[in-house]
């Protein structure tokens, strides 16, 4: 393993240190929230208006600020005389105007706006509600842009904790906003809700997304940046970065049509009240589903970015397909493993995570679609890997044109499953929909990067999905033998039952998977586990 390769994965295992402990944060938050106002209608009047703002200021900046930003600070850093200090401080001002301008636009246009994402079966007080809560979250557009951008200086400049510790401190927030709410109004699955529930749930999760930006703050001084607003942006060099950003916005544009067509699909799974699975069903497994993408995707792309742009800026393409050939290798050794067993835990990951209050009677719904997804999250890890390539190349064109297959693919596929199914499966129907759209683009993204490069070491990837596809079906069936086994000897229905339940089966599937790959040799896997293990606090020896 080369030295920049080693480097890649010890960044990467700070981040994901931070991610585990900012996704179980989350996950403690998720249940609460199904606690507090069950899985259903109701429900779902505050998750979309709470989601909407994450939604708009990706739609709004997020492409440009994720994507295109790290390269241009990088190249700045690299080329300009102060270090790209004075094109950060430009960046950091525009970006913050801008924001604050869309914001303020977006709460005053509130009714007109959640009128885009609520299915018209959400009537009177139910639509009042919802109008009341996105008022109360909007800000948060201003928010998540400007802890973005603060988070994607910091990585250029080679702090990746930071970024990937800091929604910790939403989550908390948040658990005690839901807390506080069982304890004064109690868990509740039904209706409208009243001026006092609104204000709770709207400030407390706006509250959450302010607090993860400030906590960013403190970091930018210790990297050695000091923020001075500049207003000169004429002949400063963002031109170029806005022209690229142009490509990535209308990615954007195309990928929040798709996902305004999810959204609005999902609401109506339960617009009628008779039973139906809607957008918390969806939403609440989708961000089960992409844990392990968070953790280990998400945190290895970050940290082999600002690599990827520097081989492209040397124009050595050799060097950006090795890179990332190695990062999708290493990526996929835990999401294979990871896709092939999540199906046989669902219905008990469901029961532990949902199963409380106001859902107590329900999490059984979110199964199916938990299980569903699990494809789906294979298919954009590979795709989101080869986004990051292209993103180092500035080939951003060439971004939009596959993200427009993909949206074209997600909706019609949308579309046609939920209007032939009923409202019971509207959730898993979009989890179908997702898998496809995204096999679709994992196949076209990875066949046009591997042109662009001249190649991504194919052969390499063929051989090494071979091995673990073999290892991780041998764990799945070790897996589901002792599944298989418990549930005879013992049925797990009740709570403490469902965790043993997934600690064994989840041990059984870990430790044969482990044995195989390393009988198997296959590397990426134990340099994985060695990058991990290498963080962890254990005696040595001698």
């Amino acid at each position: 393993m080369s030295t920049s390769q080693k480097s890649v994965l010890g960044s990467s295992a700070v981040m994901a240190a931070g991610t585990i402990v900012s996704r179980f944060s989350g996950l403690i938050r998720t249940f609460l929230l199904a606690a507090a106002l069950g899985t259903a209608g109701h429900a779902d009047l505050f998750n979309i208006a709470n989601t909407i703002p994450n939604m708009l200021y990706i739609l709004l900046a997020g492409g440009v600020f994720n994507a295109v930003l790290v390269p241009q600070l990088v190249r700045a850093m690299k080329h300009d005389p102060d270090g790209g200090e004075a094109y950060t401080n430009r960046v950091i001002t525009l970006a913050g105007l801008f924001l604050a301008g869309v914001t303020a636009v977006l709460v005053i246009a509130a009714p007109w706006v959640m009128a885009l994402y609520l299915d018209s079966g959400h009537a009177g007080d139910e639509r009042e509600s919802v109008i009341v809560f996105a008022r109360y979250c909007l800000p948060q557009v201003f928010f998540y842009g400007m802890f973005v951008l603060v988070g994607q200086v910091l990585n250029a400049r080679g702090r990746f904790g930071p970024m990937m510790w800091a929604p910790i401190a939403n989550n908390v927030i948040s658990m005690v906003v839901l807390v506080a709410y069982l304890l004064v109004f109690g868990p509740s699955a039904v209706g409208a809700y009243s001026p006092g529930e609104e204000a709770l749930l709207g400030l407390g999760a706006t509250a959450g997304i302010v607090a993860q930006f400030l906590i960013l703050l403190p970091y930018l001084k210790k990297c050695g940046f000091t923020y001075r607003p500049r207003f000169d942006f004429r002949g400063s060099g963002l031109g170029h970065t806005l022209r690229l950003g142009t490509w990535t916005v209308l990615f954007v544009i195309v990928n929040q049509i798709a996902y305004t067509v999810v959204v609005r699909l999902a609401s109506s799974g339960t617009a009628d009240g008779s039973g139906g699975t809607g957008y918390t069903i969806y939403s609440g497994a989708f961000l089960l589903t992409m844990v392990p993408h968070g953790i280990i995707t998400v945190s290895l792309a970050t940290a082999v970015l600002p690599s990827l742009s520097r081989s492209a800026a040397d124009r050595n393409p050799a060097e950006l397909a090795r890179s990332l050939s190695h990062t999708l290798r290493t990526t996929l050794a835990f999401i294979v493993p990871f896709t092939l067993l999540l199906p046989i835990l669902s219905h008990d990951i469901s029961r532990v995570v949902w199963g409380y209050g106001a859902a107590a009677d329900t999490y059984d719904d979110f199964a199916p679609t938990v299980a569903l997804f699990a494809p789906g999250i294979l298919f954009f890890t590979v795709h989101y890997l080869m986004l990051r390539g292209f993103y180092a190349l500035e080939r951003t064109r060439t971004v939009f044109w596959v993200q427009c297959v993909i949206a074209v693919v997600n909706i019609v596929l949308a579309i046609t499953l939920v209007s032939t199914t009923d409202a019971a499966f509207t959730a898993p129907a979009l989890a179908i929909a997702y898998a496809g759209a995204y096999g679709v683009g994992a196949c076209g993204s990875y066949l046009l990067l591997r042109h662009v490069l001249g190649g991504l070491q194919t052969p390499a990837l063929a051989r090494f999905l071979v091995r673990v596809v073999i290892a991780a079906l041998v764990a799945a069936l070790a897996a589901y033998a002792v599944a298989r086994g418990y549930e005879a000897l013992l049925e797990p229905d009740s709570l403490v039952a469902s965790v043993v339940f997934l600690a064994l089966v989840a041990a059984a599937d870990g430790v044969s998977f482990l044995v195989l790959a390393r009988l198997m040799r296959i590397q990426e896997v134990n340099e994985l586990v060695a990058a991990v293990t290498q963080r962890l606090p254990l005696p040595r020896r001698g």
